[in-house]
C-alpha cells in the first residue's frame, strides 16, 4: 500500500531541512513567525495541545492533527514526536491541501 501523498511530502520537507520537532522548538518558531504549519499528534497531552494550538492561533499558524506521535516521528525519521512544525510556506501550503482532502 502506498502512503498518502502528504506523508511523502513531509519526508521530503524533512530532508530539505524545513521541519523541526519538539514542543519548545515548535513554540519558539511559531513566535518567530517561522512556522508555517504545525502538525500535532492526537495523543498529545491536553496541556501540550492547548499550549501549541493557543500559540498557533494567536500567531495565525494553521494546525493539523495527525493520528499519533509514532506516525509523526516515523515520518520525520525520529522517535515518537508529539509536535512538528513546517518552516517553508510552499511545503506547508501543499501539506495543508493534501491533509484537508484526505
Amino acid at each position: 500500500m502506498r502512503q498518502p501523498k502528504w506523508m511523502s511530502l513531509l519526508g521530503l520537507a524533512t530532508r530539505a531541512g524545513k521541519v523541526i520537532s519538539g514542543e519548545e522548538l515548535v513554540v519558539k518558531e511559531i513566535r518567530n513567525s517561522k512556522a508555517k504549519l504545525v502538525l500535532l499528534s492526537e495523543d498529545a497531552s491536553a496541556n501540550t495541545k492547548k499550549k501549541v494550538t493557543d500559540k498557533a492561533s494567536y500567531y495565525q499558524v494553521p494546525v493539523r492533527m495527525i493520528n499519533d506521535r509514532y506516525l509523526l516521528g516515523q515520518l520525520i525519521g525520529k522517535d515518537a514526536r508529539v509536535t512538528v512544525a513546517v518552516l517553508d510556506k510552499g511545503f506547508a501550503d501543499k501539506l495543508i491541501s493534501l491533509l484537508d482532502e484526505s
